[in-house]
């Protein structure tokens, strides 16, 4: 599923193809921790899903 977010540091519009479904969001968006409803996830694509930032981003932003 094609997962679009903003990023929050510049404002840009990503989009990243993530193995969820609409049952994953569904559980996640009811509360569900995002590792217990996304497994399949690694770290960097749980993190673009809940804030809407790529990996390198935090790297890029954090020390400005």
């Amino acid at each position: 599923m094609v997962i679009t977010r903003v990023d929050p540091f510049t404002g840009e519009i990503n989009e990243m193809d993530l193995d969820v479904n609409q049952t994953e969001l569904m559980m996640w968006n009811n509360g569900t921790s995002a590792q217990d409803a996304f497994p399949r996830l690694n770290a960097d694509e749980r993190e673009f899903i809940k804030t809407g930032i790529y990996g390198d981003s935090w790297e890029d932003n954090i020390h400005e």
